[in-house]
């Protein structure tokens, strides 16, 4: 096993992150759904192994059939917010030649008119968040605040991802690791000065394996 591998095991400190994660970004959906009053709103994350968008949030109850759902990275308008780094207004998204009608028909639901912005990290683009269709048209004015929206998501997308590669690395580790991020899991529940005390042994005992 690399180190990254270890470091990104021990960082996500494992425990139930994934699941706390998702409920953030179903949150962060629901309430931009409520924001904008619009009748939908989604969160595609990048697979970037398999080069893919994959529907990790929804924000209607009726909508959660989709989620996992796939299409290639570059598809759709979706696709085309990811690749280029840039949001969106389409208002009559059917007659738009980047909207991928078969993808729409897959979920359920084809919408009239959508407003999305890049989900970015650091110098990494992460996913896509969107909003589909209100009783009003969207404003690019409205940019910046769905911008909000994603910067918060942006976070919850890259703790999702590494508590994912935590796990996958532990499904896959040797007991030792498995000690090594429950030890890390269990300091970061910590609290003030136990928390610092646990983290410099932590820190004294890596000086120590590196003689």
């Amino acid at each position: 096993m690399n180190e990254d591998r270890l470091r990104a095991a021990v960082a996500a400190g494992v425990a139930g992150a994934e699941e706390a994660h998702r409920e953030l970004l179903q949150s962060i959906v629901q309430v931009a759904r409520a924001i904008f009053g619009a009748k939908g709103s989604s969160i595609w994350l990048l697979d970037e192994a398999a080069d893919e968008l994959v529907v990790e949030a929804v924000a209607r109850a009726e909508d959660r059939h989709i989620l996992g759902m796939r299409m290639p990275s570059g598809q759709g308008v979706a696709g085309w917010v990811l690749t280029t780094r840039q949001p969106i207004v389409i208002e009559d998204v059917q007659s738009d030649q980047r909207h991928a009608k078969e993808v729409a028909e897959r979920t359920g639901y084809v919408p009239q008119g959508l407003m999305a912005v890049p989900v970015l990290h650091e110098d990494r683009a992460l996913g896509v968040l969107q909003v589909l269709d209100r009783q009003t048209n969207f404003s690019l004015g409205e940019m910046d605040l769905l911008g909000l929206f994603a910067n918060q998501a942006a976070i919850a997308l890259d703790l999702l991802q590494r508590a994912r590669m935590a796990k996958a690395v532990l499904d896959d580790s040797e007991p030792e690791v498995i000690a090594v991020a429950r030890v890390a899991a269990a300091l970061d529940a910590l609290e003030d000065g136990r928390r610092e005390a646990g983290l410099a042994l932590l820190n004294a005992l890596e000086e120590l394996l590196q003689q």
